[in-house]
This record gives C-alpha cells, structure tokens and sequence, in this order.
C-alpha cells in the first residue's frame, strides 16, 4: 500500500495538458506572395471571381511565426529531374494581353533544379514567399532552434498534381509512392527527427495509429513543445503515400484519414457550418481536427464572422485563415484571433482541467 502523502500529493497534482487539448491559430496558403501587378490585371479581366479569390498575401514564414501563427501551409509540385515549372505561361499571356512586363520571377534559377516547388497553380500563381520546398524547411527550423520551447508548429502539405486546368499549364507531376518516399527524404534531409513528432512516435506499441490516439491520446504538451509536425492535405492521395506503409510505419506525415481508418489521427473538415456537431465529436474522440474560418475572401469582404465565429467553438485544434492576428482585411479589417488574446488557448470542447495561460 502506498503512503497517504503521496496519494495526496498525488491527487494535487494536475493533470498534463494533452498536444490535443489546446486551439491555435494557423495561415491558409502560408507561401502565397499575391499575384503580382500585371498577373492580377490579366486574370480579373478574365476571370473576376478567380482574381478576387486570389488577392491576398502573407509575409515570410519566420515573421508569421514571430507574429504567433502555429500552423502553416505549404503547396508543393514534384519535380524530380528539375525546370517542369520553369518556363511558366505566365509572362507569354501577361504580353499578349499587352500588358507591362512582371519582374522575373525566378532569378536565382532554382526552378531549374530537382526538387519540390512551392507554388499555388502552375503557370498563373507561381510567386512564393519561400522556394523551394527545402528553402522553406530550413526557414522552418531556424525559427524553431531560435524559439527554444516554443508551441509545437504544424505544417500542412498539399500535393499538387492531376490533369491540366487549361491549355496553357503545364501538368503536374503526379504523385506516386516512390514520389511521397522522395517527400520524407527531403523533409529529413532537412528537419531532423529529435525536432519531429511523427506516426511511430504517436502510435507506440499499438497496432494501429487511430487505436493509440482513442485509447492513450497524443503526446503532452510539454513533450510536444519545440516540435514540428507535419499533416497531409489531400485525403485522394493517403492510398499513395501509405503503400508499404500500414498505419504510416516509417512516415513522416499524418494522414487526412476518414475515421474509422488505421492511420486516422488527423482530419480535415473545413467547413464547420455544414454539421455544427461533427467537429466536436471528432474533438472529443481524440482526433486532431483542422477547419477554416474563411475563404477565398468572402468574409474579409464582407465581414461576415459566422464561420469564424463556429470554428473558434467547434474545438478544432488548427484553425486555419488568410487573415491571422494583424494580417487584418484591407476592405473590412476580418481578421481571426482569440477573444482572449494570445496566440493559442486551451481547447474551448474538451476544456483541460488546470490548463494554464499557453504561450
């Protein structure tokens, strides 16, 4: 039988704050530079709603750190052999429009060589405020070493590639296994695994991923704290990247898994106003969820904060926006932050007993 003062001192304590049990707040697009001046003109000439969709910018990916972002995203294109993005249409179709000519926008030439690009739509959006992915990573770190303890920062993926959307693009490379094996490397090559929590971290002795997360739960956070971990974007590419891989052994990135799947641990409903009640039953169950509180700028638009608002409630851990903290609407000020203050909270559904201010 143990002492009575450790069972009190015991029962005194509080209880650890889960990675799982907070709410923070993370950037859409987090590389987009804008459309530069000539492109902008091109595309609200021929397609408006593309254009306003398209009109917004973020600073580099160090300052949206400093600035209390905990999440960012990154659209990659594969390009193993180097320069399938480096001749883009775009300049072609800004003079035949007659318009001025846009700054180079490759100087460096790093599009001609092998590796990951990060970029929005090939041929039309191609301007990043890091390139290439690598460049990215390092940035990535480097404010991490510099921010010792700091929250952990979630890094969304989104592979890009699929059919052409137009005559004039070039098609994407396509995501293959051997391709999403080239992926883990070149986040290795960069980030090394001390500063990463990944699937075999989370998962443990379990059989499956989703068994671990809905029985022990995600690491703590004060485990997580100095971290980074990365998310995959498209649920239409998990069948490619867990080949050879079940329940993401020796992976990287977690999923956007359906429930129910054995790499389920992260979910993407980005839409919280369709069903008010899916979010915070996925929360509750122990799943990482991500959501948006805008998009295409509509709500920095109109101001509209019904969607903001939802999200802020759902509990979904990583709320994502083209206007975090200062980044504010230039037509309405929209901007999304905690009513609170800070630059995270304790997560407003599962409500950690003890969960002190987070910074």
């Amino acid at each position: 039988m143990r002492p009575l003062l450790f069972i009190l001192i015991t029962a005194a304590l509080p209880a650890q704050i889960k990675l799982n049990q907070i709410q923070i707040i993370g950037s859409h697009n987090s590389y987009h530079a804008g459309l530069t001046s000539s492109m902008a003109a091109f595309l609200q000439k021929k397609n408006p709603k593309a254009a306003d969709a398209l009109d917004y910018r973020h600073p580099p990916l160090d300052v949206q750190f400093s600035n209390g972002v905990r999440q960012v995203e990154l659209d990659i294109f594969a390009d193993a052999q180097g320069g399938r993005y480096a001749q883009p249409s775009g300049p072609k179709l800004i003079a035949d429009a007659g318009l001025p000519a846009d700054p180079p926008f490759d100087p460096d030439g790093l599009f001609i060589k092998p590796g990951f690009k990060v970029m929005h739509v090939q041929d039309i959006d191609y301007h990043s405020n890091c390139q290439p992915f690598k460049n990215c990573l390092s940035v990535i770190l480097n404010w991490s070493n510099a921010h010792p303890g700091h929250l952990p920062l979630f890094i969304l993926v989104e592979n890009k590639d699929g059919g052409k959307r137009a005559p004039y693009q070039v098609e994407a490379e396509a995501f293959t296994p051997p391709v999403f094996d080239a992926l883990d490397q070149e986040i290795r090559s960069i980030i090394p695994s001390s500063k990463t929590i990944t699937p075999d971290d989370v998962r443990g002795k379990h059989e499956t991923l989703e068994e671990a997360i809905l029985t022990d739960g995600w690491p703590t956070l004060d485990s997580a704290r100095g971290k980074i971990i990365f998310l995959l974007d498209q649920r239409r590419s998990e069948s490619e990247y867990i080949e050879g891989h079940p329940s993401l052994r020796g992976r990287v990135i977690f999923t956007n898994a359906a429930p129910g799947s054995p790499d389920a641990a992260f979910v993407e409903v980005n839409d919280p106003l369709t069903d008010p009640a899916l979010i915070p039953n996925l929360v509750r169950k122990g799943y990482l969820v991500r959501t948006r509180t805008d998009a295409d700028t509509k709500e920095a638009r109109s101001g509209d904060t019904t969607q903001r608002d939802a999200a802020l409630a759902s509990g979904a851990q990583i709320l994502s926006t083209d206007y975090p903290f200062d980044e504010k609407s230039s037509w309405t000020g929209f901007h999304v932050s905690f009513p609170e203050g800070g630059i995270a909270r304790c997560n407003p559904v599962l409500k950690p007993a003890n969960c002190p201010p987070l910074r």
